[in-house]
């Protein structure tokens, strides 16, 4: 049910090869083929989530280097670019904190220049909490979709002004269906990955997980649409349907 609109977006990333026998059932996560056209440091080859020990870590590797490539600053809030690695799940909104039923929870790790949006943290450790946007950080996010930021596209989810939504505890104060928990990735050689308490999340043994790297852009009027979708660059099952299972209860 969770499906990209294909017309939009096959021209933005080739179909991806599902090369594992294991990956029929998911358990050993979404294996999917190189692609000299996708930028190396977003081109998936793997994308797994586990669970080690109290903790839920998901993981993907790219061909190129994890994190290498961020958006350029451009001083102003209005059209500024945000760089992600993404896991679009089967969890409902709930899950963590939001209302539920409000669209595709995912896990996110994103940077951006121009803004900062995790109030609580400070990321970059310089004494300053806002100013850490470019530093390589995690959200969960409700996406919807939305042709106002193109046909058949998505976006994060926004908070109509007078709405007054159930949202997380740790959500940055921003008019979108976002949180900012906190969640330290680590970024290392070709992997990305992130540690999530299990504590923190509605989990259940039919959770599903799908693994995406894509553009968003801040919408020029700063307003609903605020945060929109533009470029995806890589899907790793080729179809967001979610293919992925939890590799169950192993450690490293």
């Amino acid at each position: 049910m969770l499906k990209f609109t294909l017309t939009v977006f096959l021209s933005a990333f080739s179909l991806v090869a599902l090369a594992d026998k294991d990956h029929e059932h998911g358990h050993k996560g979404i294996v999917s083929a190189k692609d000299q056209a996708i930028q190396p440091a977003f081109d998936i080859v793997h994308a797994r989530v586990k669970v080690d020990g109290p903790n839920l870590v998901f993981q993907q590797r790219v061909t190129g280097k994890a994190g290498s490539i961020k958006p350029t600053a451009t001083g102003q809030l209005a059209g500024s670019e945000v760089f992600s690695y993404v896991w679009p799940t089967s969890m409902d909104s709930s899950a963590v904190g939001f209302e539920p039923s409000q669209g595709i929870l995912a896990l996110v790790l994103t940077a951006h220049p121009d803004f900062d949006d995790t109030p609580r943290y400070d990321e970059n450790r310089d004494g300053d909490k806002t100013n850490d946007g470019n530093v390589w950080h995690s959200h969960w996010v409700v996406l919807t979709h939305d042709d106002a930021c193109g046909p058949g596209a998505l976006k994060v989810k926004d908070i109509p002004k007078g709405s007054k939504p159930k949202l997380p505890s740790t959500w940055p104060d921003l008019p979108l269906f976002i949180d900012s928990p906190g969640y330290e990735p680590q970024l290392k050689s070709h992997k990305v990955s992130i540690k999530v308490p299990l504590k923190d999340v509605g989990f259940t043994e039919d959770f599903r997980f799908d693994s995406v790297t894509a553009g968003l852009r801040i919408n020029q009027s700063v307003h609903n649409p605020l945060l929109c979708v533009v470029k995806v660059h890589d899907v790793a099952s080729s179809d967001l349907s979610l293919p992925g299972k939890v590799y169950p209860y192993i450690h490293k």
